[in-house]
């Protein structure tokens, strides 16, 4: 009874704190002096560039704009500190300096409001780098509390829902998303300055086509048609490909009707490369010097601690067959298995569930993901992938089970994808008559006949080689963050009712 009688009591003063703000506003609207009508406020620096350049700016006059985060003071001086989007600065504020009236306003002012602050850099007495201000204006009202000044931002999934307020007072979570804009630009810069096209594909697909996903369907009106979310952009990235571009990449969102986890959200980043005329294994090359570059180019190093594991990005990184994997790490060496049926008991022995009656390929896929991924740390690239999981690669020319497709993975997560990139129309209808009976038979991931794709191979494409990348997924090693959520703006959540 007595924590309900607390809870009540803290719920009233927060309550009468937020009165109190709704009628500060109130009084400067009443005096004409309502901060929501300024529609502009001169900015010449920001925070760091004060702080790190001081010997030169010292004496210098400044204009800056931020956010309040902590006031001191109140007597005929005050000290509080203003935070930008580089960082904080400490504000000197004194009565003699911008006059008794303003100075009065200035004391009303509350933690969370917007400002503008001109005045002189110094340093004081203690040492600490500061504003002397001449002036400050009131921007912005702040008419909620920012957590730390009440029971603090610790609901995890609050962070997530209210990432305005997660910006404000987490600066780790800022620089986390500053890294993630770096990392995004720096990939696009090493494609750009090897000749790679950026180009953009259509979000809206009569086709859900490129991967093994399960689509959003939406409906478009005039043409009384449903239309999918994308799940990926490889075969219009190919038709490109066809039409002599040679060199395509897309860096942008995909979408897929499937379950949330930390590796997993519906909506999210996904970066594309096709090159004409190399394979899987130029693509190989491409993966680990880009990574690595990218790394080196934002982080200043090719090794990054990942949730207290040190994982070096350093090329060339290891190589293993599928086969290779599932032989180490489960005692079976795939290539001994005669077919489907002893391939199926072999699982059934080693306790790997199966649906149906998969075959010696399928199962080779489900005992890498049950015994060997977990244990990839390091970069690694496990390649040779059984036709059957790969519908839209080329086979491999001496193992015609077998296909000429790579997967990256690190931290023991998939990272990226790779495919020696089929080209034969006659053998691709084929493979997705294949899938589209798996499809009639209930898997809803599996691949759609798509008749123009076949049309635009039958004009010709080069061998090539394609790469797709977890863009998201890479910003979570990079940063260190455990959960693709932590590295997504606003992640997908359930609505609260």
């Amino acid at each position: 009874m007595s924590e309900n009688l607390e809870n009540n009591q803290e719920l009233q003063d927060l309550n009468e704190i937020l009165r109190v703000r709704r009628l500060k506003l109130l009084e400067l609207q009443q005096q004409g002096k309502d901060p929501f009508k300024i529609v502009k406020y001169d900015v010449t620096h920001h925070t760091a560039y004060i702080l790190e350049n001081f010997d030169r700016m010292e004496g210098q006059q400044v204009s800056l704009a931020g956010r309040l985060m902590s006031k001191r003071g109140m007597g005929k001086a005050s000290f509080c500190d203003l935070q930008d989007r580089d960082g904080r600065i400490q504000l000197y504020v004194k009565i003699d300096e911008i006059g008794t009236e303003n100075y009065e306003d200035f004391k009303k002012f509350d933690i969370g409001d917007i400002v503008g602050v001109k005045g002189e850099v110094f340093r004081t007495h203690k040492g600490e780098i500061s504003i002397k201000a001449s002036s400050i204006t009131l921007l912005s009202k702040s008419l909620q509390l920012l957590p730390e000044k009440w029971h603090g931002l610790k609901d995890t999934e609050l962070r997530y829902r209210q990432r305005y307020v997660d910006l404000i007072v987490n600066p780790e979570v800022r620089k986390t998303f500053i890294i993630r804009s770096k990392i995004i630009g720096a990939i696009r810069k090493y494609l750009d300055n090897r000749g790679f096209l950026e180009v953009d594909t259509p979000l809206l697909n009569t086709i859900a086509g490129g991967a093994a996903a399960r689509p959003f369907v939406t409906h478009h009106n005039t043409l009384d048609i449903d239309l999918f979310l994308r799940i990926a952009p490889e075969l219009y990235l190919k038709r490109l490909i066809v039409g002599g571009l040679e060199r395509v990449y897309e860096l942008g969102r995909m979408f897929r009707n499937e379950g949330m986890s930390p590796k997993h959200n519906p909506e999210f980043t996904m970066m594309e490369v096709y090159e004409a005329y190399t394979d899987y294994k130029g693509m190989m090359e491409l993966a680990e010097n880009m990574v690595s570059t990218v790394a080196q180019e934002v982080l200043g190093t090719t090794k990054v601690t990942y949730q207290g594991q040190e994982i070096d990005l350093t090329p060339p990184w290891n190589r293993m067959t599928m086969t290779e994997a599932v032989k180490k790490y489960s005692g079976i060496d795939f290539d001994l298995v005669s077919g489907d049926e002893e391939a199926r008991n072999i699982a059934k022995e080693k306790k790997v569930h199966i649906d149906g009656k998969p075959t010696k390929g399928e199962v080779l896929n489900l005992m890498f993901e049950e015994f060997a991924e977990e244990h990839l740390i390091q970069p690694t690239f496990i390649y040779d992938y059984p036709v059957e999981v790969s519908p839209l690669t080329k086979r491999k020319p001496d193992r015609p089970e077998l296909t000429e497709r790579f997967e990256i993975f690190i931290t023991g997560r998939e990272m990226g994808n790779a495919y020696s990139e089929l080209n034969d129309p006659i053998d691709q209808k084929e493979r997705f008559v294949s899938q589209m009976k798996k499809r009639e038979a209930g898997d809803e991931e599996a691949n759609m006949m798509d008749d123009d794709f076949i049309n635009s191979l039958e004009y010709g494409m080069p061998p090539t080689g394609g790469l797709g990348i977890g863009v998201d997924r890479l910003i979570m090693l990079l940063t260190d963050s455990y959960s693709i959520r932590d590295v997504l703006l606003f992640p997908t959540m359930k609505p609260i009712k």
